[in-house]
């Protein structure tokens, strides 16, 4: 094959968004709009492994040009444009020599005796094709001291709360992974260890602070555990705990973009842990994905999605054998049934629910749902009844989740407190209302969450009328003085 000069890594040179592409993959998720990729390859008979993880790329302009296999399922899926009106910069800008000539376009392989044969052309592009990551990204030349780099920096700089900030030191994959990484070797258990204490780490931060000083460094770490994926393993063990631990961590950055507002990103991530979970035929790591899932499209305004994932989850969480797993889920499903006014559907849920929750703890718990008691309990039934328009009740099931709640998990507090605040408000209780929005504000100091804000900012918005009674002036006045996270 006829030899090339490649230009070096540039790791120090900012990727650009490529925001064209951005708004031609509109309001499907990156992983719907990466079946439609793969779709489109299979009609012009290319074979692309395009998944959620390539689109985020493109869009995130890490990906500068497609390789040839990926322009010509571009250019058929968008007749009529070329790649430039694609977001993408020319081939000549991210190679180290000059583009194909224009009678070099895709589709065309034209033999000559300065480019390699036909034969070599077709087994490199037939190889590029297969590869999730275009190797044609200068960023990606140099993958392996880039990914070592990431590993060591996870989660090590920047932060939101200034405790959650001292804090991310510890909160980066181990030595080994990034050794991995860099030297091509295979991954072993010291890699596993340390994916599985990253995603500790990660929930561990969220409970005390909350997601929205956590998310922007979660995508470092996350690429960083798929390519130990890549690296592979000699062990089967260490290889399923390598795909559960990355699945896990995939939920973990999903749930940051979920609580943060980023409902998009959220659903590409947990797409991306259910896939992992069904190529190795994970039920834990599924009913997980599942799980989350149902929670996002509730807060997403689908209800009636909300309700068939709840229902897989229990489907497939059934034979774990964890009665707080199903009591969890249940109330997942409840809460889409709320959202579709749907009383009776969520009460028999909630009947359920509670049912399971008194079975008691038992060794098949799976270890993420720390945070499952009934604190958190009452709270999701708190919101089922809100969603039902029944504040009195909703109230009722709020204050007693603040009153339950283990004082580690500050965020959820700050939820159950907001979730009490608004209840009383639109109750008619305003002044008791003022009360808990101010203990809410008290602890935005420890913790950042535009839920939160959010729920916070409606409950001000009911409380306006009334500013003239008891303590709402006071809580109004703070409210509006408060900065919002970005």
């Amino acid at each position: 094959m006829a030899s090339s000069t490649v230009t070096p890594a540039r790791p120090d040179r900012p990727a650009r968004p490529n925001s064209v592409f951005r708004q031609l993959r509109g309001q499907r998720s990156p992983a719907e709009f990466a079946a439609l990729v793969r779709r489109a390859a299979r009609e012009i008979g290319e074979r692309v492994s395009c998944d959620a993880r390539y689109i985020g790329r493109v869009e995130a302009g890490e990906i500068r040009c497609p390789n040839y296999a990926y322009e010509r399922v571009f250019l058929h899926m968008f007749p009529g444009r070329t790649l430039a009106d694609l977001g993408f910069a020319p081939r000549s800008s991210v190679r180290g020599r000059g583009a194909r000539g224009t009678e070099e376009a895709p589709g065309a392989h034209p033999a000559g005796p300065a480019r390699a044969t036909g034969d070599e052309r077709h087994t490199d592009e037939t190889r590029r094709a297969h590869e999730p990551y275009d190797r044609q990204d200068p960023y990606d030349m140099h993958h392996d001291h880039e990914e070592s780099d990431v590993l060591r920096r996870a989660f090590m700089t920047g932060g939101g709360a200034t405790l959650a900030a001292a804090t991310l030191g510890p909160f980066v994959l181990a030595h080994g992974a990034s050794a991995a990484a860099r030297r091509g070797r295979r991954a072993g258990s010291s890699e596993a260890g340390a994916l599985e204490d990253a995603v500790r780490r990660i929930r561990l931060l969220d409970d005390r602070h909350g997601a929205d000083g956590l998310y922007r460094r979660a995508a470092a770490p996350l690429r960083a555990a798929f390519a130990l994926l890549d690296a592979g393993t000699t062990r089967q063990t260490t290889a399923d705990r390598l795909h559960s631990g990355a699945g896990e961590l995939a939920i973990s950055v999903g749930w940051l973009a979920h609580d943060s507002g980023r409902f998009d990103d959220a659903r590409s991530h947990y797409a991306e842990a259910l896939a992992t979970a069904r190529v190795t035929g994970d039920d834990a790591l599924e009913a997980h994905a599942f799980c989350n899932t149902a929670f996002l499209a509730r807060d997403a305004g689908r209800p009636r999605e909300a309700v068939r994932a709840a229902q897989a989850a229990q489907r497939v969480a059934r034979p774990l054998g964890s009665p707080r797993l199903m009591s969890l889920l249940a109330l997942r499903e409840a809460g889409g049934w709320a959202g579709l006014a749907d009383r009776t559907g969520c009460e028999q849920a909630l009947v359920r629910a509670q049912a399971l929750y008194e079975r008691g703890r038992c060794d098949h718990d799976p270890e993420w749902m720390s945070f499952y008691g009934e604190a958190e309990l009452e709270g999701l039934t708190a919101q089922c009844w809100s969603a039902l328009g029944d504040w009195p009740r909703a109230a009722r099931h709020a204050k007693r989740a603040a009153d339950l709640q283990d004082p580690h998990f500050t965020r959820n507090i700050a939820l159950y407190t907001a979730e009490l605040a608004d209840d009383l408000a639109r109750g008619g209780r305003p002044d008791e209302a003022a009360v808990a929005g101010l203990r809410v504000l008290d602890l935005l100091d420890q913790v950042q969450s535009s839920r939160i804000q959010t729920m916070l900012a409606g409950t001000a918005r009911v409380l306006l009328p009334h500013r003239r009674a008891g303590g709402v002036s006071a809580f109004l006045e703070r409210h509006a003085s408060t900065p919002r996270t970005v």
